[in-house]
């Protein structure tokens, strides 16, 4: 019976279950008067459940072990992963905001242009007008002179005539 009871708690121990006079049948033959030899097989069948229970749980303890190796490292991947992206994005932007105040002063240049240009533009004009204005009285002096001379001016002349004579031709 003691024996039994050992055989019970050893393998509860090691299989997580309970084990029931029945499975071994060996023992109850022998604690009733059975052969060495029945009793030796059930101690070597009993050292066999024994390694082969404590290989199992070596094995489920490797398993959680490689699991937990790998979540560890799976996390420190997502953590550089987002670290990385963050990085980059930050970096973007910083690219985005420099362009776009390289943008700005780009587009206040090119105003400053445009207002330059216009302002050339005006100057010009102002000095075509102006001599508009100084040629108008030359103009208007030699004509007056040309007028109380009585002289025409033989560039004038020929050039009216050579467009009178193309017109009629």
């Amino acid at each position: 019976s003691y024996f039994v009871h050992i055989l019970h708690l050893t393998c509860k121990f090691l299989d997580h279950t309970v084990v029931r006079e029945s499975a071994y049948p060996a023992v109850k033959k022998d604690i009733t008067g059975g052969g060495s030899t029945e009793r030796d097989a059930l101690h070597a069948q009993i050292e066999t459940e024994k390694r082969l229970a404590l290989i199992k749980a070596w094995e489920e303890s490797e398993k959680t072990k490689a699991e937990n190796k790998a979540y560890r490292r799976m996390s420190t991947v997502e953590l550089w992963e987002d670290s990385k992206k963050t990085s980059v994005e930050a970096e973007l932007k910083k690219i985005e905001e420099k362009f776009e105040r390289n943008k700005a002063e780009y587009a206040e240049k090119m105003k400053n242009k445009v207002t330059e240009i216009h302002k050339a533009g005006d100057e010009r004009r102002a000095f075509i007008e102006a001599k508009q204005r100084e040629q108008c009285p030359r103009v208007e002096e030699t004509a007056a002179k040309f007028r109380s001379t009585g002289i025409a001016l033989k560039k004038l002349l020929l050039g009216c005539f050579i467009s009178q004579h193309s017109a009629v031709m």
